[in-house]
């Protein structure tokens, strides 16, 4: 992994982590880097102080450097800036709808998930709207027999 401070054509600063620098450059070229604060496409990368480890210091690194706002004072955040980028607050913000839309509609049949998922496959009780839990394995089997299942979406504030 590897973080850049990266600046956009606005001149807001943020930092923001890549896989790799290729993974970094590839993300620029379809326009997926985009600033948190503006939502401009047009970032690029800014000077920053490379972390060096010296052979007293192991496990300390020199501390990065405090990144500079150069823009005008109303276009600063009132609050701390969000690392995330607007595509993924989106997709967050969508999955969450979803999984809420699911939890109001469908029924919570719990750890019964796959005997109720089968009797109404094989009709032997009437289809509805359920969710519930089923093992890696138990979710395999279901899908094996041309049952369609999905996992909830969760979010890491969802397991907090």
């Amino acid at each position: 992994m590897i973080r850049y401070a990266l600046r956009c054509d606005r001149d807001h600063d943020f930092e923001s982590w890549f896989q790799s620098s290729s993974a970094y450059d590839q993300q620029v070229k379809r326009k997926l880097v985009t600033c948190p604060i503006c939502g401009s496409a047009k970032v690029e990368k800014a000077i920053m102080a490379p972390r060096i480890v010296g052979k007293k210091g192991r496990g300390r690194a020199t501390p990065p450097p405090e990144p500079t706002t150069t823009a005008a004072p109303e276009a600063a955040p009132s609050g701390p800036t969000s690392l995330l980028m607007a595509q993924e607050k989106e997709l967050r913000t969508k999955l969450k709808e979803l999984r809420d839309h699911i939890v109001k509609n469908a029924d919570n049949v719990g750890e019964r998930f796959p005997n109720e998922a089968r009797a109404m496959h094989y009709g032997d009780k009437e289809h509805r709207p359920i969710y519930g839990e089923a093992s890696p394995e138990e979710a395999k089997s279901l899908i094996d027999e041309g049952i369609e299942v999905s996992p909830l979406p969760t979010l890491p504030e969802d397991r907090n």
